[in-house]
This record gives C-alpha cells, structure tokens and sequence, in this order.
C-alpha cells in the first residue's frame, strides 16, 4: 500500500512538473515575441490629428472621428488592455470564459493577443508581417499552429478592425482610405504590402462604429462573412472606446457569435508588458 502511494504521488508530481515547465515554457515563447513587436514598434505620438484631415471624408466616417477624439489629439502609437469574456472553441460547442491581455503597435502593423482559458492558452499575432495562432492545451500540446499568407491577412484584418480602440490609426493614410456607402455605412479599403482588402463599417446615429464586415479565411481556403460588433462606448484616456466586443462568422444559416469581451483596462503609449 505504501509503495502504491509513493509510486502514485510521483506520478503526481512528475504531471505538475511537467505542467510547470509547460506554463514556463509558453510564457517565455511569449515575452520573446512580445520584445520583437517592441523592438519593431515606433512612437508617433509627436503627431497630432487635426480636424481638417475629415475634409472630403464620408459624412458618417466625419462624425464618428469628431465623436472619439478631439481636435489636437495625439496619435496613438502603441496600445495594452486586458479583457474578460467567452469563447468557442467550434461553433457547435458551448461558450468557456477566457481573460486575455494584448498589444497593439500602430506605425508598423502588429498586435499579440494571449488569450487564457482553464484548459488551453491561446496565442494570436501579427508581428514582423507574419500571422498565426498556437492555442497550447493544459500548457504542453498545441492543438492549434496555423499560419501561412491566409492567416496573415486574417490576423490583419483582426488588428485593423481592432483599431476602434485606437481610433487614430483608422484615420486616413498610406494604408487607410474611406469611401462613402450610404448616411449610416462606408468602405474602409486597407493596402499593406502585398495584402488590401475593404471592411463595409455601420455607424449609429450619435456616430458610433457599431459594425465592421468584411471577408476573412474561416479555413485554410474558404472565406466567410467575418463582423465585428461594438457596443457600450466610454471615454478611456480621453478617447470614447467601445468596451464591448463581438467576433462573429455570419453564415447562411445566420450569425455565430464565437468571442465574447469586455474590455478591463487599457492603456496608451506604454511600450511595456504589464
């Protein structure tokens, strides 16, 4: 009996040490790439937006910058925040929670998103023009390590839909331009390199961003409808932000919401991790 539970706590204590170096491991990946996007970011806060850069813009693109930000309005240049929420891990599952924290650089593309639930860790990017997910079950095994040119557009678009938490970087410039739809929508076009594509955004009546759509990779080679829904706009460092945010895969059979956050905390301009 005695050495039955000595053989089972060193069975037990091999799988935590395991479990330990897993976790060890997983955050060293992350801060090493977390240096690069640093390494790679540049501080633009020096420039200012001025209102005369709306001239000649959509109506409903007009009133949504004179609503977020403020004439004389430093550029953003580089963005942290931590968030709550839920997740799917396949459409057909239920929502798990999930708290993550991430990093935004506006200058050059980049973001890096670490995304913690209590069975996997998931680790989203765009650094170095290169996109990927790793999601790494208990802190050992990746189930998920996709990249390729499809997942760098895809994760592209996820950091310029982003952008309405930095709402600077959606002014126009060599990446932006902004194209009139309608009273309430516009196209957003974007060209990076070898990679463009447009979003149709949907602004509410006060001006608020409350939708982006475009087409992104759902698999390694099909597209589907990808939304991203905004809501509950509140004013942090002195920029109105939706704290709220939907990702969505609107399909023919309707929408499928399959991320969930609430923004807790978010900061400008700190080129460091938290």
């Amino acid at each position: 009996m005695k050495k039955t539970m000595t053989t089972l706590l060193i069975i037990i204590g091999c799988i935590l040490l395991i479990l330990l170096i897993g976790k060890i491991n997983l955050e060293r990946n992350f801060n090493k790439q977390l240096s690069t996007f640093f390494t790679n970011s540049t501080n633009i806060s020096d420039k200012k937006y001025s209102i005369n850069q709306l001239e000649n813009l959509p109506e409903p693109v007009q009133k949504y910058f004179n609503y977020v930000i403020k004439d004389g309005q430093p550029y953003i240049s580089s963005v942290r925040l931590t968030h709550n929420g839920f997740f799917k891990t396949d459409l057909k599952k239920d929502f798990i929670k999930i708290t993550g924290e991430q990093y935004f650089s506006a200058q050059k593309p980049q973001f890096i998103w670490k995304g913690i639930t209590s069975m996997f860790t998931a680790r989203d990017y765009f650094i170095e023009d290169k996109g990927g997910l790793i999601a790494t079950l208990l802190n050992v095994y990746n189930v998920v390590d996709a990249k390729g040119v499809n997942f760098d557009e895809g994760e592209l678009q996820r950091w310029l839909a982003e952008s309405v938490w930095f709402p600077t970087n959606l002014l126009p410039s060599d990446y932006v331009n902004w194209t009139p739809i309608d009273e309430s929508s516009a196209k957003l076009s974007f060209r990076y390199k070898t990679t463009a594509f447009d979003f149709i955004v949907r602004f509410n009546k006060i001006g608020e961003i409350i939708e982006i759509e475009g087409n992104r990779f759902m698999t390694a080679e099909k597209k589907e409808k990808w939304v991203c829904k905004m809501a509950n706009y509140q004013e942090r460092n002195g920029v109105k932000i939706p704290i709220s945010d939907q990702a969505i895969w609107r399909l023919k059979d309707g929408d499928q919401v399959y991320a969930k956050f609430e923004v807790l905390k978010i900061e400008y301009n700190i080129a460091e991790k938290f």
